[in-house]
């Protein structure tokens, strides 16, 4: 398996990820996400994919097939916060297929990789409460909790 920045060619087989990610998300939360919604349209990706403050990393296998990808974001801070960089990990997925293989793992770790190359502080990320395994994730990847987000349905 390689990690490699995210190609206009890899968009099809992201397209299929983004779909399981909502699957996901929308078992969880039907108030919230649309069952076979994506988060992206291919127009917004192909632009996504030529932001350099916005990387996204895939993992793919000896033939070159994508087994789950990484969103980041590069973010700047000031004002009352000190004065930091921040690589915000905006979604990570791995396929259903290949999960239990280290594909997240691996892309978990190429992102603090890239966070580091980038001068970063931190890596942030979020995760919703109704995706248990996630959050489990990252606790084994030795996340602690920043701050929680809280809401009142109305």
């Amino acid at each position: 398996m390689t990690i490699r920045f995210a190609r206009e060619e890899d968009i099809l087989r992201i397209d299929q990820l983004l779909l399981q990610v909502c699957q996901v998300h929308h078992q969880g939360r039907p108030d919230l996400f649309r069952q076979g919604g994506r988060k992206y349209t291919d127009e917004e990706l192909k632009v996504l994919l030529q932001d350099k403050n916005r990387p996204v990393l895939v993992a793919v296998d000896e033939n070159g097939w994508v087994e789950g990808y990484a969103f980041c974001i590069l973010e700047e801070h000031g004002g009352a916060m000190t004065d930091h960089r921040t690589l915000y990990l905006d979604d990570l997925c791995v396929d259903s297929a290949c999960r239990g293989r280290h594909v997240g793992s691996r892309l978990y770790r190429a992102a603090l990789d890239l966070a580091r190359e980038l001068g970063c502080y931190n890596l942030t990320l979020n995760v919703w409460s109704c995706n248990p395994e996630a959050m489990a994730f990252y606790e084994r990847m030795g996340l602690k909790p920043l701050k929680v987000g809280m809401e009142a349905v109305l």
